[in-house]
C-alpha cells in the first residue's frame, strides 16, 4: 500500500543488514506473479533462515541472491570457456542499480563495468553503422561506445561474508 522509487528502496536495501537470508532467484517460488515480498519472506521460512522483515532486508536478499546467482554463472560460464573472465559488463537497464553493481563485484571478486543502459538500441545503431561501411570493425564499435556513453567501475570491496552465503546459496540450489 506504499508507493517507493527505486531509489528509495535501494536506500533502504543498502542500510538494512547483510546477509540475514540468502535467496536463490531461480527457484520456482519465484517465477509466477503476485506479492513477491511474501514470496520471499515464505522461502526463507521454508528454507529455515531467518525471515527479513523490512522492505529494505528483502530487496537487500534479493539483490545479494542476484549478485550469488550471477557468481554461480559465471564460474559455470568460465568453467566450460577453461578462462577466467574479467572484467565483468553489466550493459541495459539494470545498469541503473549501483547497489547491484557493487554487490556482484563483491560477490565475484571482480571489477564490474557498467553502461551503457540503452545497450539493446545502441548495438542495432552500431551494426547498421557497420553494414553502411560507417564503421571499420567491432573494435571500432566498442571505442564509439566508450567514447559515447558514461560507463562506471566497481571494484570488489571487502569479501567478508559473500563466501559464506555463496555457500549456502550451493545448498539451497540442492534443496
Amino acid at each position: 500500500g506504499q508507493e517507493l522509487s527505486y531509489g528509495e528502496l535501494t536506500d533502504m536495501a543498502a542500510a538494512a543488514e547483510p546477509f540475514v537470508a540468502v535467496i536463490d532467484p531461480d527457484c520456482a517460488d519465484f517465477l509466477p506473479p503476485g506479492d513477491m515480498p511474501a514470496r520471499i519472506q515464505a522461502y526463507c521460512w521454508r528454507t529455515g533462515q531467518r525471515v527479513p522483515e523490512t522492505k529494505g532486508a528483502i530487496v537487500r536478499g534479493a539483490l545479494e541472491g542476484l549478485a550469488l546467482k550471477y557468481r554461480w554463472v559465471l564460474e559455470r560460464t568460465e568453467e566450460m570457456l577453461g578462462r577466467r573472465l574479467e572484467p565483468l559488463h553489466i550493459v541495459g537497464g539494470g545498469t541503473q542499480n549501483r547497489l547491484l553493481s557493487q554487490f556482484t563485484a563483491d560477490a565475484t571478486g571482480r571489477r564490474v563495468i557498467t553502461g551503457p543502459i540503452e545497450a539493446t538500441a545502441t548495438g542495432n545503431v552500431l551494426m547498421q553503422a557497420m553494414a553502411l561501411g560507417l564503421i571499420g570493425s567491432l573494435p571500432e564499435a566498442r571505442q564509439v561506445v566508450r567514447n559515447s556513453f558514461e560507463v562506471l567501475s566497481f571494484e570488489p570491496r571487502e569479501q567478508a561474508g559473500w563466501d559464506q552465503a555463496y555457500a549456502k546459496l550451493l545448498d539451497l540450489m540442492d534443496v
